[in-house]
């Protein structure tokens, strides 16, 4: 498998992001382009197609997001049991210093940089940006959405 770092960790999913979004956005703005409000009956179908675009658009952008709420909490999870591992104590005191997305950044962090990396977070403020960047010994993460 090939190796994962900071210039390389995102990912895009062919289908996703470039087959479904961009054709749901074709169909909304088809649909408005289309829209006819010079009648009564015109105005009532436009209205329906509209309706109906805007939930194809919203669908697959609420199951991403769905999806993403899911991992997030995983994460959190992994991250607890990960600190708990290497300290033995909780992690839930250092969690109320850091946001959701800082700790998904730490998870990049090995074993060996993790505790340090969580503190620097914490006393510089670090963005996840920042974290992922000063990773040094990258631990993979293939399975995210």
């Amino acid at each position: 498998m090939k190796t994962q770092n900071f210039k390389n960790h995102a990912r895009y999913y062919p289908l996703h992001h470039f087959i479904v979004t961009p054709l749901t956005l074709i169909f909304l703005g088809w649909t408005v382009n289309r829209s006819n409000f010079e009648t009564s009956e015109s105005t009532s179908e436009s209205i329906y197609f509209l309706i109906l675009a805007l939930i194809v658009v919203i669908l697959p952008m609420m199951e991403r997001i769905y999806a993403l709420k899911n991992q997030n909490r995983i994460i959190l999870t992994e991250m607890r049991q990960r600190y708990f591992h290497l300290t033995g104590k909780s992690f839930y005191e250092k969690e109320r210093d850091l946001r959701t997305i800082q700790i998904i950044a730490l998870r990049f962090a090995g074993d060996d940089e993790l505790l340090e990396l969580i503190d620097q977070a914490i006393s510089k403020k670090l963005s996840n940006k920042e974290i992922k960047m000063t990773v040094k010994n990258w631990k993979p993460d293939f399975s995210r959405v």
